[in-house]
């Protein structure tokens, strides 16, 4: 099996009521504490987001990916918060984050946090994104670039016209990213995934890790249990399903202005500097050795020593 084409090509009722159940869906995600760092939640944008926080310094916000939750962020999030105020975010849609009908674009997932940032007391933030989390970083960097710092991308940038080649049915030696198609599809997945969710979160870091022990037992159960109901794959799969829409939104983008850090695995590393040149007016691009996709959970140190590097 080919795994450098896949990391080179990225992963992927009233309001007192929605508000209760998502309450009562969140408190199994604080289980999933840190010493040190706080569960919080905020209505910002109409939805509600929850998000986890630590330390003292400039803010950082860290934005997940698919299918993760903040919880990704955990090996890196103790040393970071030595330097900065750390704030790791559930999207709408994901872990103890309320699931709405609608709102995934990545313009809207960035006006939530925006929001939230400007609720928190903060003009300006330094922003980090993995996989979904990237795109939504792109999208806050580009949409308020007065409100962006810095801002690092891992592993994956905003979607474009190039997700319209991607080959559900690749050559021989080739990798087909299948689930961008799958999670386009109504209904079917909530049908097949309920309950189910651990196996496709296994095949996923057996195929896409360098290193899949480093995603543990814990972690795995963790990132399961918050996509095991049938609101959870719906709302995830509207990531996707919103790709469409990114992808015209981000035709009317300009370079971004924003120093742009570009953290990229062993085969994700050429297409970083292959596109940052025409999408950033300052940037750099780290390669990551010896991960797949998952770079905080493969390589923390690494990836915790250049953010603190970078944002620093």
């Amino acid at each position: 099996m080919n795994r450098r084409r896949v990391f080179a090509l990225g992963a992927g009722a009233a309001l007192a009521a929605s508000t209760g159940a998502a309450a009562a869906d969140a408190s199994k995600f604080e289980e999933a504490g840190l010493p040190g760092f706080q569960h919080n939640y905020a209505q910002v944008n109409g939805v509600r987001l929850h998000y986890v926080t630590g330390g003292e310094g400039e803010p950082l916000v860290l934005l997940p990916g698919w299918p993760q939750t903040w919880w990704l962020y955990r090996k890196i999030m103790p040393a970071l918060a030595t330097r900065f105020r750390v704030i790791a975010v559930d999207l709408r849609g994901q872990g103890g984050s309320e699931k709405p009908r609608g709102g995934f674009d990545k313009k809207t997932m960035a006006t939530d946090i925006h929001e939230l940032v400007k609720k928190l007391g903060y003009d300006a933030v330094n922003v980090v994104g993995h996989d979904l989390g990237s795109m939504a970083a792109f999208a806050f960097a580009a949409n308020f670039p007065g409100a962006t710092r810095k801002v690092a991308f891992m592993d994956v940038l905003h979607p474009d016209e190039s997700f319209y080649q991607l080959p559900l049915l690749p050559r021989p030696g080739g990798f087909s990213l299948w689930w961008f198609a799958f999670n386009q599809v109504q209904t079917l997945p909530e049908q097949l995934l309920t309950g189910r969710f651990r196996y496709l979160i296994d095949w996923l870091f057996a195929n896409t890790a360098f290193n899949p022990a480093a995603i543990d037992e814990r972690s795995r159960a963790i990132y399961a249990q918050a996509y095991n109901t049938p609101d959870a794959i719906r709302a995830s799969n509207g990531w996707y399903q919103a790709f469409h829409q990114d992808i015209a939104d981000g035709k009317t983008y300009g370079m971004l202005t924003p120093p742009v850090l570009g953290l990229a695995s062993v085969s994700s590393y050429d297409q970083f500097v292959a596109a940052l040149p025409n999408l950033a007016n300052r940037f750099e691009v780290v390669r990551v050795d010896g991960s797949g996709h998952w770079l905080a959970e493969e390589q923390p140190d690494f990836v915790a020593r250049e953010i603190t590097r970078f944002f620093g």
